[in-house]
C-alpha cells in the first residue's frame, strides 16, 4: 500500500506527549524518567500513575492518533531483547512518534522499521530529549520523516502455530540448566540506561 508522502502526521495535534501506565514500580525507573522529561515538555500520564483519566482503552488509543504528537512505549524493564506491544501495537500502529525505553538500542534497530520510534538512550539526559522533541514539534517537516516508513511494507503471516508445531517434531539437542534463572536473566537487564553498561 503506498503512502501519501505529503501526509502531515503532525496537522490538528495539539498535545506533545502521551503515556498510558498502570505499573508504577517498574525497577528500571521509568515513571521518574517520565517525570524529569516533563520538567522541560509537556507529558500527560494516562493510568493510576498519572493525573489524567480515559475510560476505555480504545477510546485512549485514539488519542494518539489525533491529539497527541508522541507515545512513550516505556517497558516494565530494560532487558535484552525485551521489546512488547508498547512499540508495535500502542506505538507504531498509530500515528503517533514513540519514544522507547526497554530493550538496548540495537535491539530495537532489529525489531522495527528505521526511523520509526525514538530510543531514550540516544540522549545523555531526559533534558536533552525534551530538546530534541521540541524541536520535531516546531518542526513538521522533521517530524514527518519519522513516518515515512509507513506504507514501505506488509505483513507476512508466519503461521505461528504451525511454527510451533514444526519446532517441537524437531530433533534438535537436548540442553538442560541448573539455573533457568541465570539462563533466563543472567547479565540482561540493567535497572538504568543502555548506554552506561557500553563498554
Amino acid at each position: 500500500m503506498p503512502i501519501d508522502k505529503m501526509k502531515n502526521y503532525a496537522a490538528n495535534k495539539t498535545h506533545k506527549v502521551a503515556w498510558f501506565v498502570s505499573n508504577c514500580g517498574a525497577k528500571n525507573n521509568r515513571l521518574q524518567y517520565a517525570h524529569e522529561l516533563s520538567k522541560y515538555i509537556e507529558v500527560d500520564i494516562y493510568g493510576s500513575c498519572g493525573t489524567k483519566k480515559c475510560p476505555r482503552i480504545s477510546k485512549c488509543f485514539r488519542l494518539l492518533d489525533t491529539k497527541y504528537k508522541f507515545y512513550l512505549a516505556f517497558e516494565n524493564s530494560n532487558c535484552v531483547d525485551y521489546i512488547t506491544e508498547k512499540l508495535y501495537i500502542n506505538g507504531l500502529s498509530h500515528n503517533v512518534l514513540p519514544i522507547v525505553m526497554g530493550a538496548r538500542p540495537e535491539d530495537y534497530k532489529k525489531a522495527a522499521p528505521i526511523n520509526s520510534y525514538i530510543h531514550v538512550d540516544d540522549f545523555p539526559s531526559a533534558k536533552h530529549l525534551a530538546e530534541y522533541l521540541n524541536k520535531l514539534d516546531a518542526n513538521d517537516t522533521l517530524y514527518n520523516q519519522y513516518f515515512r516508513w509507513k506504507g514501505t511494507g506488509e505483513f507476512v503471516n508466519t503461521f505461528f502455530w504451525c511454527r510451533l508445531c514444526a519446532m517441537v517434531h524437531d530433533s534438535i539437542p537436548i540442553k538442560s540448566y541448573s539455573d533457568i534463572n541465570e539462563w533466563w536473566r543472567g547479565g540482561t537487564c540493567t535497572t538504568g540506561s543502555w548506554r552506561k553498561k557500553q563498554p
